[in-house]
């Protein structure tokens, strides 16, 4: 299995994206191991995700296709639907370029060939470029945040100029970010009646907006239908590279945004708008 893909399955292991469905400290990494039948595999305290890694690259054929029914397994993640639906979909995704899939066969993951087709890459022959920028002004939002977003739109294309790619993704994260903010702060009411709300622990209530973490505020918002299914998910992807803003995420990651990268960031935050336009200005 290709490196690559090796790395994206430690990652799965160690939960380190918000998206995943576990988080597995270093104790619940070596049970994990057990469960999977691999009990020499002990962590030693060292960086979790480089340390899954190379037991991965240990692992013979069979050794790893246990790792991966475990991780589709029902059982790992306590008979919970939604869990384990979510760890199928993303590890199903992270294997299609190796040209198989994992099925649950009642509660048996199952390892399923399938046609890996890239064929229609590349057909169009065009090149990404940065957008003008959306109408922050007309949405309506609270006094000085329109004024903020256009000046943050206008200092990404300075940096993605200066060849700034790391700067200019994060400036968009964090525009995504002032958009949503910006309409749950207009329509409070519709937001904290939402069942995926985030709520204090302590106090059982919503947390305060200025609480919230950018993945709320991305599921919230398309679960009261403000953005559609295909911009939540790309705005989760811009959420993970504005998390480079930490140099241990990016160590961790190693992801290092480019000029693609950022043209495509430009195209999610268009798209965040305009699927929150109409609310924003009639709320």
């Amino acid at each position: 299995m290709d490196e690559s893909i090796l790395e994206k399955i430690a990652g799965f292991i160690c939960g380190n994206d918000e998206e995943n469905p576990e988080y597995r400290s270093s104790s619940k990494i070596t049970a994990f191991f057990q469960r999977a039948g691999l009990s020499q595999f002990v962590h030693d305290g060292s960086t979790r995700q480089w340390w899954v890694l190379e037991r991965l690259k240990e692992c013979n054929r069979d050794q790893l296709a246990g790792v991966l029914k475990r991780l589709a397994s029902p059982r790992e993640y306590a008979g919970d639907k939604e869990k384990t639906k979510s760890a199928l979909v993303q590890l199903n995704e992270i294997l299609y370029v190796e040209g198989f899939k994992i099925k649950l066969v009642g509660t048996e993951p199952k390892f399923e060939e399938i046609t890996v087709d890239f064929s229609d890459v590349g057909e169009d022959d065009y090149e990404l470029k940065p957008l003008p920028a959306p109408d922050f002004l007309a949405l309506g939002l609270e006094f000085g945040v329109g004024e903020v977003l256009k000046n943050r739109w206008d200092e990404s294309q300075r940096c993605v100029d200066a060849g700034a790619f790391l700067s200019a993704t994060i400036v968009m994260g964090s525009m995504l970010e002032g958009l949503l903010l910006g309409a749950f702060q207009k329509n409070p009411a519709v937001v904290n009646r939402c069942p995926s709300a985030p709520q204090d622990h302590q106090t059982g209530k919503v947390k305060n907006f200025a609480s919230w973490k950018l993945a709320e505020m991305i599921d919230v918002a398309h679960h009261v239908g403000w953005l559609g299914l295909d911009v939540k998910k790309f705005s989760h992807s811009l959420r993970e590279f504005r998390n480079l803003i930490h140099p241990y995420e990016q160590m961790a990651t190693r992801m290092s945004p480019d000029a693609d990268t950022c043209g495509i960031s430009w195209l999610v935050v268009q798209a965040a708008v305009n699927d929150l336009a109409k609310q924003l200005k009639n709320g």
